[in-house]
Order: structure tokens, then C-alpha cells, then sequence
């Protein structure tokens, strides 16, 4: 539900108020008539004459049957403050301050602690080589027909992993250690860049 705040005349009377406890508005001074304060707040001269009327309640001004309005009590304006909580109001947007303070701060350390780590991350990985993926057909003569990966010590000779094996139409995932090489199977590895050169001498013709 929406909240309803006090009427315009209220909010003016409390207004006044403020200014003569201030001593902007001196005590027996005089106050300008409705209408240059109807300019002024942007009203109606009937919402001036309200907000004046509830003054006059609270023995803060005495209106004037000609015009305008006499200011008569300063302490009794300080005690119209109090009753409207106007000290309650401003403690509460004080800690909402601070409130909003503490969590922008907590915001802060927070997005400190992401930067860090992003940056902790990009040292450790920044000499990592990058890994490529490339495929190599065996060969009719290649010197590793009939022999398993194991016996060609394929990594220890090339530094490359072998991913797949494509033979035909069949693909098979991760091969073994004892798996054996045929003719034009397709060696799918990964590996750094210098792995091209490395397979291809393994696996070349023999002479």
C-alpha cells in the first residue's frame, strides 16, 4: 500500500515552524500575508490561511485580520518540531546512512577481493603454453604400422596426447595403451605447437 504523507497545509505549517526555531523568522515579526506566501510555497492562499490557522493552534503565530501574521512563540515552534518527530526523522535517515555506507563499503571489499583474484589468476596462467588439436593420417609404410602406442612410446617421442583414433567410420575415444596402428587410422592428439613436427617425424615412411 502506498504511504499517504500529512497535507500540503501540514507540511507548510511544519515548514514555518522550522524557519522561526531556526530564527530565520524572528518572534514578534511579522509574517507576509497569504498571498506573496501562497507565491512562495506554491499554493493556494487557502492552504496558506490552513497552515497559518494550525499555527495559531499551537500559539506559534497570532494571524492578523488585516493581513499576514505575527510571530509570537519560538519555544513553542521547538516543541511543534519535536511532536512531529522531526529529531526521530532525521535520526532514522541517519542510520539508513550509515547502513548504506557499511554496504557500499562491504561492496567495495568485495569487488577489491574479485580484482585480486582475477589478477592472481592471469599471473599464474599467463606462461601456460595453449594447447592445440590437430590430426594426422598414418601412412601405408609408416615405421608404426602394427605396433601399439605403447611400443611406439608415442607421448615420450612427441609430447602429444592422443585424443581419438579415426578408423573408417568408426571413432574411437581415448584408445589404449596396447592399442595398435593401421594403416591411414587418423591420429587425433592435442599437444603444444611444436607437436606437428615431432608426429610427423614418428610417423613417416619408411625408407
Amino acid at each position: 500500500m502506498k504511504n499517504i504523507g500529512p497535507p500540503v497545509y501540514s507540511q507548510i505549517a511544519l515548514d514555518i515552524a522550522v524557519r522561526i526555531a531556526r530564527g530565520d523568522l524572528k518572534e514578534n515579526t511579522k509574517i507576509s500575508g497569504r498571498s506573496k506566501m501562497a507565491s512562495e510555497y506554491n499554493v493556494s492562499p487557502e492552504t496558506i490561511r490552513r497552515s497559518f490557522q494550525l499555527l495559531q493552534d499551537m500559539k506559534i503565530i497570532e494571524v492578523l485580520q488585516s493581513s499576514g501574521a505575527i510571530i509570537k512563540s519560538r519555544d513553542n515552534a521547538l516543541k511543534y518540531i519535536e511532536r512531529n518527530n522531526i529529531g526521530n526523522d532525521f535520526r532514522n535517515l541517519k542510520r539508513e546512512l550509515n547502513a548504506l555506507l557499511k554496504e557500499r563499503s562491504n561492496m567495495d571489499k568485495r569487488i577489491n577481493e574479485i580484482v585480486s583474484q582475477i589478477i592472481d589468476y592471469s599471473e599464474r596462467f599467463r606462461n601456460i603454453k595453449p594447447l592445440y588439436t590437430l590430426e594426422f593420417e598414418i601412412p601405408e609404410n609408416s615405421s608404426i604400422l602394427k605396433k601399439s602406442i605403447t611400443e611406439t612410446k608415442f607421448w615420450q617421442n612427441t609430447g602429444a596426447t592422443i585424443v581419438a583414433i579415426k578408423r573408417s567410420d568408426d571413432i574411437i575415444l581415448s584408445p589404449g595403451p596396447y592399442f595398435v596402428f593401421e594403416p591411414h587410422d587418423i591420429i587425433v592428439v592435442t599437444g603444444d605447437m611444436g607437436i606437428s613436427q615431432r608426429i610427423q617425424d614418428l610417423i613417416k615412411n619408411i625408407d
